[in-house]
């Protein structure tokens, strides 16, 4: 995978020499994590999280180092009525920006130009938009076929990258649809290249339904790196419907990809797909990759300290085991 022109929150523009000085600059390869945690975990819980609350759960993720967080979604409040604040929320964050310049990067999730409007309109400094690689399920999320989906993403990035918005864009039931079965390696680079022409600075694959393995991550993972263009970054983003997250997570960096989402406290998961719960955790993630001898900058104190005050606002235990258990027990 090339990263060459990136640069990670140590300053570093990782090109091929840059990677190569890693060890001696003291510093592990570097693995970035994207919370969900205020979009996708919220939108699927019963407990309506106020805006206010919605505020100080952003806080303390980005307080615990995390450099990008999904905020909220622009979508149809009916559909999704946790994220019918979506205006209030980035209004609240940019007030706090304000007075600091430090800060997490904030993404917005649309499905549409009317989203998209929304997003632009509320200042989001970054825009995720998401295809279903599957007709099935783009009807059922979107209401639009899949061809019609990719049209609406090429067209969205085209317009984020006019007005100088990053866009990603993410691929939805990327593993297996829950209406439509098994899904093609094939079938989702077919996809990524039609997409990749508008020039987005990151595709993201995701298992919507928690239904990969290992085998299926580095087989997918392996042919997208091998045609996706170098300025295009390979994010991914799994569930653990079936207690499979964390190793595809890991089979995910080991085949190249160095940005993956996860969820505080292990809640959320698709509405539309049928039993589809369990995004990984955050806390579980960061202690993964930081034991496996990869770097993500994030305290995992204080990612812990920030589910257990999840779990105590939503009034139920969050998934999570390492909020449960805590991190590696200290020597004396």
């Amino acid at each position: 995978m090339s990263l060459a022109g990136e640069v990670n929150r140590y300053g570093i523009a990782l090109g091929v020499d840059e990677l190569q000085n890693l060890e001696e600059l003291g510093v592990s390869e570097i693995v970035d994590v994207v919370d969900v945690a205020p979009r996708d975990g919220l939108q699927s819980d019963a407990v309506m999280f106020s805006s206010a609350q919605k505020l100080e759960l952003i806080r303390r993720i980005e307080f615990a180092g995390i450099c990008r967080i999904e905020v909220a979604s622009f979508v149809n409040p009916l559909r999704v009525p946790q994220m019918a604040d979506a205006e209030d929320v980035f209004a609240g964050l940019q007030a706090a920006r304000s007075h600091s310049d430090a800060g997490a990067t904030h993404i917005g999730l649309v499905l549409n130009g009317r989203g998209f409007d929304r997003a632009v309109a509320s200042n989001a400094p970054e825009i995720n938009v998401v295809v279903a690689v599957t007709d099935a399920f783009s009807q059922s999320n979107q209401s639009m076929t899949t061809d019609a989906a990719v049209a609406g993403a090429v067209e969205i990035v085209q317009r984020s990258r006019a007005v100088g918005l990053p866009v990603s864009v993410t691929l939805s039931v990327a593993f297996g649809c829950p209406f439509a079965g098994e899904v093609s390696t094939d079938q989702v680079l077919e996809i990524a290249q039609r997409i990749v022409t508008a020039g987005p600075n990151e595709i993201a694959i995701a298992d919507t339904i928690g239904v990969a393995v290992p085998a299926a991550v580095r087989q997918l993972v392996g042919a997208l790196l091998s045609t996706l263009p170098s300025n295009v970054a390979l994010r991914a983003h799994f569930h653990n419907t079936r207690n499979t997250g964390l190793a595809n997570a890991l089979a995910a960096v080991e085949a190249g990809v160095r940005t993956l989402d996860a969820s505080l406290g292990g809640i959320g998961g698709c509405p539309f797909a049928p039993k589809a719960t369990g995004n990984i955790a955050t806390e579980d993630l960061v202690y993964l990759l930081e034991r496996s001898g990869y770097s993500t900058g994030v305290d995992l104190e204080l990612l812990i300290e920030a589910s257990d005050w999840l779990a105590a606002e939503l009034g139920h235990p969050v998934p999570s085991l390492v909020a449960k258990a805590g991190s590696f027990p200290k020597t004396r």
